[in-house]
């Protein structure tokens, strides 16, 4: 494989002025215009022969210059389609097109695209514009589009490593994965997966609530060697999936990070996050700004469903699953068939609002990863509608006693889940309007939310197609300073949403000590409450608390109303958990649990093997399994 790119042009006319990779994808650059109109039949016979992506693109001296360029493509795109944005990569020779309705910048079976690429010799991709102005996708998109020279060495780096030389009959086969983090607890994901050729780390998170010690994977082994890791993939952007990836730039590591686009953009919106929290603790930063921005430069985005070499013996498919936008379950197809590897990292095995369930059926798998937040025997979930009725009770209770609610909220997935819940309830004439307000990072993420509507379930894709976009509902107001956030504290009775939702810094902890003293007011717990966190202690039934208050510290007594409702998590409970097992097509071999409490985890492998007859494995933070 290593002469791929000579094999290739040998096959074609003298026109191709250069040859690369961008990833696993092969790119051909050609000086000749009427090769670039016309050559596309003769790059399809090469790809049926090949079994890999060719894309064909103009030279950067035969293309039509960006001015001309943007008023062609302003007079060929209908005015309906709302453009936004104009973005040139002239060192890939790609424009891209941000518009409200990228449909209609597409066209009939890509002809409006096609019309552009022929009269300009630009190759045209589509973005949409969110529907909520977002800073964080605009600073993204610059990044990645904007003095590109870097990306494109970066990208043809990476398909040189994938395409180098590899011989499975001369090596002893074998794949082990090593847990760095989620052994045995919720909290710190971190898997590192070794082949003979590959070392590849499955998520790089944080455990939020815990103590220094506990809080960040073990990279202290001799195992780990930033140096010698070949691939991250981050399954889903919250914190402790995603939230250590950025330090691994800052220590060094130059190579790609895949995941889909919105979990790009929504880890690194957590990431500045997590640095604004570490100034106001008075605590200095384990990474900055510069390292987001170096992880998004080596980043590669994948769609679900979408097949791409990661590595000469891995290969890499991402599936929905189910938990947040964008989240997924990672399919390793590994040694060209020799072991197919599955890991759910959080997944949700049921339909909610927000998203379609999380899939059950792959190519082919051995070994399947899965999480067991909810695993033990007591957590079967009530009915989601049941669990939804339970919270418009609560709430309606509260605010005729004239209190305030708050629901400490996970800013990616659960807020967004809540804020359709009270929308609908209003609109079903269930709930009075009432302010409801959103605080925290909560808006950001929304705005994301309408970037990426191809990520969501069907029923909500539909309406933002229809420009019914849920989250620019006058419900809800946002909370954007001090000054707003007093007037809700001295307002009347309301609904607060806030991040973090488990009370661990943001602004859900400033609403829970003004709120925690009044007996008419009630807090709503709808998300998992990490061990040793200040959520998980008002859950057990804590009812002093000594809380910083502008640097000085008072003491708070808990007065409010209680409440956790665990039907509403975005993880799977013990019934959805069993119920994925028995549906995965097909069956594997092997089932090894983690991201789990210790009994939670070693009762649902016990539980799946007495059902299943399947071999299961509870392994410790710092085990290596080995796969074959």
């Amino acid at each position: 494989m290593t002469d791929i790119l000579k094999s290739i042009t040998s096959e074609l006319p003298k026109v191709i002025s250069d040859a690369g990779f961008e990833g696993a994808n092969i790119v051909l650059y050609t000086n000749d215009r009427d090769f670039f109109r016309e050559g596309e039949a003769k790059i399809k016979e090469i790809v049926n022969k090949i079994k890999k992506r060719i894309e064909l693109r103009a030279d950067e001296k035969i293309l039509t210059k960006q001015e001309e360029t943007e008023k062609s493509i302003q007079k060929i795109v209908p005015k309906d389609a709302e453009l936004k944005n104009i973005i040139f990569d002239a060192q890939r020779s790609i424009v891209v097109i941000e518009a409200k309705k990228p449909g209609m910048v597409i066209g009939k079976q890509g002809s409006i695209l096609q019309e552009i690429k022929q009269k300009t010799l630009w190759t045209p991709q589509v973005q949409r514009s969110p529907a909520i102005p977002s800073q964080i996708t605009e600073n993204i998109r610059s990044v990645l589009y904007l003095n590109n020279n870097y990306r494109r060495k970066f990208l043809n780096s990476i398909g040189k490593k994938i395409y180098k030389e590899w011989n499975p009959e001369k090596m002893d086969e074998w794949v082990r994965v090593t847990f760095l983090g989620s052994g045995r607890q919720v909290g710190r994901s971190c898997l590192l997966l070794q082949t003979p050729e590959s070392k590849i780390l499955r998520d790089c998170g944080i455990n939020v609530a815990a103590s220094d010690k506990e809080k960040f994977p073990y990279f202290d082994i001799s195992e780990f060697d930033i140096n010698s890791i070949d691939a991250i993939i981050i399954s889903h952007a919250h914190l402790d999936h995603g939230g250590v990836v950025p330090y691994l730039y800052k220590m060094g590591y130059k190579g790609p990070c895949y995941m889909t686009a919105p979990t790009r953009d929504i880890t690194s919106l957590l990431a500045l996050d997590f640095i604004g929290v570490a100034y106001k603790q008075a605590a200095t930063p384990l990474f900055s700004s510069t390292d987001i921005k170096e992880m998004v430069k080596h980043s590669i985005c994948l769609d679900y469903n979408e097949v791409t070499d990661i590595t000469p013996d891995v290969r890499l498919t991402l599936y929905n699953s189910g938990h947040a936008l964008g989240a997924s379950m990672v399919h390793l197809n590994i040694g060209n068939g020799l072991h197919n590897l599955v890991y759910s990292a959080d997944m949700k095995y049921g339909r909610t609002r927000l998203l379609d369930a999380a899939i059950a059926n792959f190519p082919r798998i051995e070994t399947l990863i899965i999480e067991s937040t909810y695993g033990g025997r007591d957590d079967v979930l009530p009915p989601r509608q049941e669990s939804e009725d339970m919270m418009i009770e609560i709430i309606k209770k509260t605010i005729e006693r004239k209190g305030k609610i708050l629901i400490p909220e996970l800013g990616l997935g659960r807020a967004q889940e809540s804020m359709l819940i009270i929308e609908d309830a209003i609109k079903r004439g269930k709930l009075d309007k009432i302010p409801v307000y959103i605080d925290g990072m909560i808006w950001d993420i929304n705005a994301i939310h309408t970037a990426y509507p191809d990520f969501l379930s069907s029923s909500i894709r539909n309406m933002i197609f229809q420009d019914n976009n849920p989250f620019l509902s006058d419900t809800f107001k946002r909370i954007g300073s001090a000054k707003e956030r007093k007037e809700v504290f001295e307002g009347g009775p309301c609904i607060v949403l806030a991040t973090s939702g488990m009370l661990v810094g943001g602004a859900s902890v400033e609403y829970f000590r003004e709120f925690a003293g009044n007996k008419k007011n009630s807090l709503i717990f709808v998300c998992y409450q990490g061990v040793g966190s200040l959520g998980r202690q008002v859950q057990e039934g804590v009812k002093d608390f000594k809380m910083e208050n502008d640097g000085k510290e008072e003491l708070v007594k808990v007065n409010m109303e209680i409440n956790t409702i665990d039907g509403l998590t975005a993880h799977s409970g013990r019934n959805q958990l069993l119920a994925f097992i028995n549906n995965c097509q097909p069956r594997p071999k092997k089932v090894i649990i983690n991201h789990g409490e210790v009994n939670k985890c070693l009762d649902l492998a016990s539980t799946i093997y007495k059902l299943n007859r399947i071999e299961t494995n509870v392994p410790k933070n710092l085990e290596t399994v080995r796969l074959r």
